[in-house]
C-alpha cells in the first residue's frame, strides 16, 4: 500500500507472499484489531455527541435548538443532514481505499473526525453548526470500508467474524461514551462557568481523544502494516468530491431554513438526492463491469435488508435518551444512563456473533440461519419496547434498561454476521467497494430515521410510533435475508503487511 497505486500494492503484495508459507498472516492482526477497535471508539463517539447536546438544548430550551417551536423534528434534521454527508462518502471512500491504500483512507478519516469535532464545538448558529456536521459525516464516511476491509484482509479465514464483531465492538463503546459522558461533560462545563455553552465542552474532549488515536494509528500503521504512507493523494480526491457534496447538502438545510419551509419536505428532498446519488453510483459500477459481483440478485438483497440496521441504530443512538426521559420521566442523566445500555450492549453482541458466525462456518451450517434468528428476536423485543412506552404508559428505568440492552444484544450480534455474508459474496479485490456500496445504500436508514422519528414524535405527542416503525422495517429485513443465497466463505491466505 505504500507504492499509492494498484500496480505498487499488488507487487509488494506478490513480494512479501514469498515469504508467506505457514497459512498465517505476516500482519499482527490482532494487534490491527485493537488499532481499529480505537478509530470506532472515537470516531462513534464523535458522532453520537450530537443527540445528548441536541436533548440537552430541548431540556434546558437553550443554544439553537431550544427555542425551536417543534425541537424533535429540527434537532432530527441535523441528525439527517449529517449522515446524508456520511452516506455520500461511503461508496468513493471504499473504492478510494481499493486504490490509494486502506490504511491510508482510514488515518484521512480520523484525522478529518478529529479536526471537524472541534469546529462543530467552536460553531455559534444553527447553520453552521449544521456546515461542521455534514463535512464531520463526510469525512468519517470512509472509515467503515476500509475498516472491514482491511480486517478480512489480514486475518485468518477461520477467525474472520470474529475479528468483524471484536473490531465494532468499539461501536457500541464509542455509542456509550458519547451517550453517558456528554451530559456529564455539559455539566462541567456549567461549572467552569460557560453557561449556555456549556454544550461545546464534549466536543473538544472527544475531539482530543480522536487526535491520540489518529497517533496510534498512524505509528502501528508505518512501524507494523507496510511501511510510510502516502495521504496526500487520497486526501485531494476525497475533498474533491465532498466539495460538491458539501455545497448541495448545506445549501438545501439553509433553504429551508430561510424559507422555512416543513421539515419533512427537507427530508424528502434530502432522500431524493441519496436516491439519484445511489443511481450514478450504479450506473457507473455497471458501466465497469464490476456489476456482476457487486450489483447481483444477492448484494442488492442484502444491501436493501441493512438499511433497517442503520434506521434501528440511529433511531436509538440518536433519540434513546431523549425517549427514556420522557417515558420515565427522569433527569438527563438517568435517562443517559439507561439508554447506554443499549449502545453498551454492542460490547457483548459483536463479538458474540462473529464468533458464533465463525463456529457456523466450520461445521458447514453458514451465517444465514444466525442472520434471521437475531433479526427475528430483536424485532419482537422492540415491539415490547415500544408498548412498555405507549398508552400514557410510565415504564421504570429498569425496565427499560433491560429491554433496550436485550434488544441491542440480539440488534449488534446481527450486524458482522451480515457483514461476514457480505465479504464472502464478492472477490477478494472489490470488498473496499462492496463494503462501501452496502453503506450507501444502506445508510438510507440513517438518513431518514433521526428526523422521520422526530417529525413523528411532534406530531403524535409519543416516541411509541417511531418504535414500532423501526421494529416494522425490520420485520421487513427478515424476509430480505431469508431470500439471500449464501456464499462459501473464501479461503485464500490473507493480505500480508
Amino acid at each position: 500500500m505504500a507504492g499509492g497505486t494498484p500496480e505498487g500494492d499488488t507487487a509488494d503484495n506478490e513480494l512479501l507472499l514469498e515469504d508467506h508459507r505457514d497459512g498465517h498472516p505476516v500482519a499482527p492482526y490482532r494487534a490491527l484489531w485493537a488499532v481499529l477497535l480505537l478509530g470506532w471508539v472515537v470516531s462513534y463517539a464523535d458522532r453520537t455527541v450530537t443527540g445528548p447536546v441536541i436533548a440537552w438544548m430541548i431540556e434546558t430550551e437553550s443554544g439553537f435548538i431550544g427555542d425551536a417551536s417543534n425541537p424533535a423534528t429540527v434537532g432530527g434534521l441535523v441528525g439527517s443532514m449529517f449522515f446524508l454527508g456520511y452516506m455520500l462518502t461511503q461508496y468513493p471512500g471504499g473504492r478510494l481505499g481499493d486504490r490509494f491504500g486502506h490504511r491510508e483512507m482510514i488515518i484521512v478519516s480520523l484525522l478529518a473526525a478529529a479536526v471537524l469535532t472541534v469546529v462543530s464545538g467552536l460553531m455559534t448558529g444553527l447553520v453552521a453548526f449544521v456546515a461542521a456536521r455534514v463535512l464531520t459525516g463526510l469525512g468519517e464516511g470512509v472509515f467503515y470500508s476500509n475498516d472491514r476491509t482491511l480486517i478480512i484482509n489480514h486475518t485468518p479465514v477461520a477467525k474472520r467474524t470474529l475479528g468483524l464483531g471484536v473490531v465494532i465492538t468499539g461501536l457500541s463503546i464509542g455509542l456509550t461514551l458519547g451517550i453517558v459522558l456528554t451530559p456529564v461533560l455539559i455539566d462541567w462545563g456549567g461549572a467552569l462557568g460557560m453557561g449556555d455553552g456549556a454544550w461545546r465542552v464534549p466536543f473538544f474532549v472527544f475531539a482530543a481523544a480522536t487526535f491520540v488515536v489518529v497517533t496510534i494509528a498512524f505509528v502501528f500503521f508505518r512501524a507494523r502494516l507496510g511501511g510510510p504512507m502516502r495521504l496526500g493523494a487520497p486526501f485531494v480526491q476525497l475533498a474533491a468530491f465532498s466539495a460538491p457534496t458539501f455545497v448541495v447538502i448545506v445549501a438545501l438545510f439553509l433553504l429551508a431554513d430561510t424559507l422555512e419551509w416543513p421539515e419533512w419536505l427537507t427530508a424528502t428532498i434530502a432522500s431524493v438526492i441519496a436516491l439519484v446519488y445511489i443511481a450514478v453510483i450504479v450506473r457507473g459500477v455497471q458501466r465497469s463491469g464490476r456489476g456482476a459481483a457487486l450489483l447481483n440478485r444477492n448484494m442488492w438483497l442484502i444491501y436493501v435488508a441493512y438499511i433497517a440496521i442503520l434506521w434501528n441504530l440511529w433511531f436509538f443512538s440518536f433519540w434513546s435518551v431523549q425517549i427514556v426521559r420522557e417515558a420515565a420521566e427522569s433527569s438527563l442523566i438517568a435517562a443517559a444512563l439507561t439508554a447506554a445500555f443499549n449502545a453498551g450492549a454492542g460490547i457483548l453482541g459483536f463479538p458474540v456473533g462473529g464468533w458464533l458466525a465463525d463456529r457456523a462456518i466450520r461445521t458447514g451450517r453458514g451465517r444465514k440461519p444466525l442472520a434471521l434468528v437475531c433479526t427475528g428476536v430483536y424485532s419482537v423485543l422492540v415491539l415490547v419496547f415500544g408498548w412498555s412506552i405507549s398508552g400514557g404508559r410510565e415504564p421504570s428505568l429498569l425496565l427499560l434498561g433491560v429491554l433496550l440492552f436485550s434488544s441491542g444484544v440480539f440488534f449488534n450480534a446481527l450486524q458482522p454476521i451480515v457483514q461476514g455474508m457480505t465479504g464472502d459474496l464478492v472477490p477478494a479485490g472489490e470488498r473496499g467497494a462492496a463494503f462501501g456500496m452496502l453503506n450507501l445504500v444502506s445508510e438510507i436508514g440513517a438518513v431518514l430515521s433521526p428526523v422521520v422519528s422526530g417529525i413523528l414524535r411532534d406530531a403524535t405527542g409519543s416516541w411509541a410510533t417511531g418504535v414500532y416503525v423501526a421494529a416494522g422495517i425490520m420485520i421487513v429485513s427478515f424476509f430480505l435475508y431469508a431470500f439471500v443465497r449464501e456464499a462459501p466463505a473464501h479461503h485464500e491466505d490473507p493480505i500480508p503487511a
